[in-house]
Formats: C-alpha cells, sequence, structure tokens
C-alpha cells in the first residue's frame, strides 16, 4: 500500500508538445498577451531567486494546446499547456535538466493570481486538476493550474521501471508465502524490481524525484507563472508536498490548502499499519451497509462479513477467476479492486456488484478497478504512476531494514485490518523494494517546522481510509494551522459539493478569512 494515496488519478502519460526553454540563461521581460495560444508570461524578477538558479526563474512560459499532453485522458479544450524547465539536481543547476508539464483553466473575472493544484499520489498525474475549481468561485479569481511532478506523466524525463508484460506479470504473483522461501522470493523480486528501475531511469534521475525537489520546482512555477507567493491547494500527497514547501519557503505562501493530509512525523511502518485500520474502517462501513441489501455477497451477519469476505477472496491466491480478458483475476489484483472502491461510498455498488459476480466465478469488476489503480490502458500500455509512486516514497523516507520491526509491522497491520489478512502471517515478513533501493533517501520523518508561516488550513476527514484523521489533526498542530473537520467515510472532501467545506475553503483561498474555530462538517 505504501504511505500516500495513489488513486485520486488513475492514468498518466507520456510527453511532448509546447517546449519551453531557458533563453540565455537570463530572465525575459515583458507583459502578458491575451492570446489563446503562443501566450507568453512574464516571471518575478529574476532578483528573487535564489543564487545561481536566475535563469530558472527567470524564464518565459508560452502557454499552448493541450493535444499533445496525454493524461488520463483528454483535457477540457479551453485548458492550456506549457513546461516550465528546472535543474534535476539545484546543487548542480548547470547540469541536466528536466520539464515539467503545467496546465491552466485562466481565470475567467478579477484575478488575484494563480492556484496550483496537486490531486496526490504519489505519481498522480496533475494536469487535469486545472478543472477542479470550475463550479466555484476560484474559477473566476485563480488562473487555476496543475502540474505534473518531476518524473510523472507528462514531465520528462520520466520514471520507468517495468515493461508493460513485467507488469501484468508482477500483478498476478499474489506473494503471501510467508515460510523462508516466501520471503526469499519476495525479496528477490523486490531486489529485482530497484534494480531494472536503476537501469530504466538512472540513479542520478532517481536521486532527484523525491518531494524535497518537487518543492523547488513548484517555487520556480510560482516565479514563472509571475505570483510574487503561492496559492496552493494540495490532497493526500499533496498535503506533504505542502507542508514542506512551507518548511522550505514559509516566505512565499500566501495560502495554502492541505486536504487529507500525510503526517511528515510518521515512519513508514506507522503510516502502513494505521493506513491499514483506516481501510478496516471503510471496509466495515462498506460492510454495514451491504448486509441490509438483499443478496449482499457478503451475507446478512454483521459479525460474519470478514470472514465471508476471506472466503470469497483466499481461493484466488491458487486460483485466479475467469474473466473476459485472459488474465483472469488474481489474489493482488482482488485486493488492489476492493481498496480502489473504498475510496469512495460512491464506489460501494461497484464493490458489491464486483464481490456478487467473483461469487460467481467471474472476475471482470475487480479486475476493472485494479486496472483504474494501476494505470493499466485498454490497450495494455501502463502509465507511470506505479514506478513513480515507488521511486517517490523510496527516497523520501530512510528504507525499513530491520527484520524485527518489518516483521512486527506485519502481524499489526494484519491485527489492524481483519479482512486484509490472508491468516499466513509468521511475524516474519519480506523487505521491501525500499530496502534495495538504489539511491539513498533524501528525507527523515519530522515534525514540519515553519516559522513565520502565514495561516493555512488543514482538511481532514474522521473515516478517511488512505490518511487517516489523526493525520490532519496533528498536521494542523504543527503547521499552526485551522482545522476544517468532515464526518464521513471518504478520502479528501474539499470542492466536492459539500457547502459546508467548500464554502470556507473558497472564501480563506479568496480572501483569506480564516475558517471558525474547531469547524465540523458532515
Amino acid at each position: 500500500m505504501g504511505t500516500a494515496d495513489r488513486r485520486w488519478a488513475t492514468a498518466v502519460a507520456l510527453a511532448a508538445a509546447v517546449v519551453l526553454t531557458v533563453a540565455g540563461c537570463a530572465g525575459s521581460g515583458g507583459e502578458e498577451t491575451d492570446a489563446a495560444d503562443g501566450r507568453t508570461e512574464s516571471p518575478v524578477a529574476s532578483s528573487a531567486a535564489p543564487p545561481g538558479l536566475e535563469a530558472f526563474y527567470g524564464q518565459t512560459v508560452s502557454w499552448g494546446s493541450c493535444d499533445d499532453f496525454e493524461t488520463d485522458g483528454p483535457l477540457a479544450s479551453r485548458l492550456e499547456c506549457a513546461r516550465v524547465t528546472v535543474p534535476v539536481n539545484y546543487d548542480e543547476p548547470d547540469g541536466a535538466t528536466a520539464q515539467i508539464a503545467i496546465s491552466r483553466s485562466p481565470a475567467t473575472g478579477d484575478r488575484i493570481g494563480s492556484l496550483l493544484v496537486n490531486p496526490g499520489g504519489p505519481g498522480a498525474s496533475g494536469l487535469a486538476m486545472a478543472n477542479v475549481a470550475d463550479m466555484t468561485e476560484l474559477a473566476g479569481r485563480f488562473d487555476v493550474v496543475g502540474f505534473d511532478p518531476r518524473g510523472i506523466g507528462a514531465s520528462t524525463p520520466q520514471v520507468r521501471c517495468l515493461t508493460d508484460a513485467e507488469f501484468d506479470a508482477d500483478r498476478a504473483d499474489p506473494r503471501v508465502d510467508m515460510s523462508p522461501e516466501g520471503i526469499a522470493h519476495a525479496e528477490a523480486v523486490n531486489a529485482d524490481y530497484a534494480a531494472k528501475c536503476a537501469e530504466r531511469t538512472g540513479d542520478d534521475f532517481l536521486a532527484h524525484v523525491g518531494t524535497r525537489e518537487v518543492v523547488r520546482d513548484m517555487d520556480v512555477i510560482r516565479a514563472v507563472l509571475g505570483d510574487e507567493q503561492l496559492t496552493y491547494l494540495g490532497f493526500s500527497y499533496g498535503t506533504r508536498i505542502g507542508s514542506e514547501y512551507a518548511e522550505a519557503f514559509p516566505g512565499n505562501v500566501r495560502a495554502m490548502v492541505l486536504d487529507g493530509a500525510i503526517d511528515p512525523e510518521q515512519d513508514p511502518v506507522q503510516s502502513m499499519v494505521l493506513q491499514a485500520a483506516g481501510f478496516q474502517q471503510a471496509f466495515d462501513d462498506f460492510a454495514a451497509n451491504c448486509v441490509t441489501v438483499a443478496g449482499c455477497p457478503l451475507g446478512s451477519d454483521p459479525a460474519q462479513v470478514n470472514a465471508r469476505f476471506r472466503a470469497l477472496v483466499d481461493p484466488l491466491i491458487e486460483n485466479p477467476a475467469e474473466t473476459t480478458d485472459p488474465r483472469g483475476l488474481g489474489y493482488q489484483d482482488a485486493i488492489t479492486g476492493v481498496q480502489q472502491a473504498l475510496y469512495s461510498p460512491q464506489l460501494w455498488g461497484a464493490l458489491r456488484s464486483g464481490l456478487s459476480a467473483l461469487a460467481d466465478g467471474r472476475g471482470d469488476s475487480l479486475l476493472m478497478l485494479a486496472d483504474q489503480y494501476q494505470g493499466r490502458r485498454d490497450d495494455g500500455t501502463y502509465a507511470n504512476i506505479n514506478d513513480a509512486f515507488n521511486a517517490i516514497r523510496c527516497v523520501d523516507d530512510p528504507p525499513v531494514t530491520d527484520r524485527e520491526v518489518v516483521g512486527a509491522g506485519d502481524v499489526a497491520y494484519r491485527q489492524a485490518a481483519p479482512f486484509l489478512d490472508d491468516g499466513r502471517g509468521t511475524g516474519a515478513a519480506p523487505l521491501d523494494t525500499c530496502a534495495f533501493w538504489p539511491v539513498p533517501a533524501s528525507a527523515t520523518p519530522h515534525q514540519a517546522n515553519a516559522p513565520g508561516l502565514a495561516p493555512v488550513v488543514v482538511v481532514s476527514t474522521t473515516q478517511d481510509p488512505a490518511t487517516p484523521y489523526q493525520a490532519g489533526v496533528d498536521l494542523a498542530k504543527q503547521l499552526g494551522a485551522s482545522l476544517i473537520t468532515y464526518r464521513g467515510t471518504q478520502h479528501t472532501v474539499a470542492l466536492n459539493g459539500v457547502a459546508c467545506v467548500d464554502d470556507p475553503v473558497v472564501s480563506y483561498l479568496i480572501d483569506l478569512q480564516i475558517p471558525a474555530a474547531d469547524l465540523t462538517c458532515s
């Protein structure tokens, strides 16, 4: 699972289109034009750039069509896209560069500036997020800007580790055997994956794909968009980007909303166990609803739903269910598909149908949900969301290599989420991919500290399966932020049509009006 959400966006992309240049290693002057294509935009004064980075902060962005910026699907025709050039290694600004794909929905009214938005992941494409504010006043007051963080989607270079065929094969391997032989097999697979990432992406780039670099890219984006300060909305892993930006550039923050928070103080094992408990709560809520419906595949007795669920999925370890697709539905994909559907009550109907079909020996529905999560397209090709997820998480936190800690974490995970326990625990577990990662981590768990930060807002949902509620409470305390509590069972809520949440968020982003203390919505 990892420590953050990857299901907010389900596919990312390849690259190409409007090329952005760093002209003559100096800033460009001129005023913004109103042309729909080819418009240019003045950056902030290059004197605001950190020493040695003037060329990047002073570059001119040219907006154009998004036709060649492939994402989850076609982007709205009114959106504009461009690329921003950044150094791969900020300590070596004269070295290799990367291109960050950005999109925007221009403000339709009295413009305040830009609102930068990130959907989470890590690994999710953010270009379509330029549409996120369409039904609110934000669309009139801000250029809403989405972006693909470095290595992801339409940004180049991309993180790539597995071929499409290798990814299909990886998903078919259940890897549930916790005997010494099973652990050795899983670790061999993990080590091979890490080696392929190094071979196909390169150590130099892998060492610089973490959140540490993403926040510096964001500051370059802020500058080339002409904003003296950043206005930002981040969901899920996007909250980690936001909190680390606040730590690195506290004086550059105008306003920031962080929804579905990740607590930067948690270590990977702690986060994994807490997330397991969050998914158990979401499953319990789904099951409580399901048992009231005639023909619920989990039966009618709430006390038996975990056992009924295990009876449906455990046979897949040895015998995948039939699907129209020749791959079939294996155990790993079944669990992934179920977790995908637990992110929102809107998917509970699809999950109920998928489990009913599985009871009849068919796995098509759950396989479709798993494909959405994994970024598998209809033609069998994959977006790089999974590879990027692993590359980022493996440099964002130190690897866990103590086998006792890993084994204890597996025990705690099973206890926290009985519906995910296949009963094969032994008190030992394999080291995960990050233990074999070819480059060192660039960050460690720590309490967020951003002296001088402007007031920010954290939104946290009481039964969020991916980013548990308490993480939002803790992050708000660390940043001295206002906290909006939403009582519900879903992952993130801002700008999702809940007026009690949306109204204060919009007022804050536009007018910097701080939400009422201890605001709770349902």
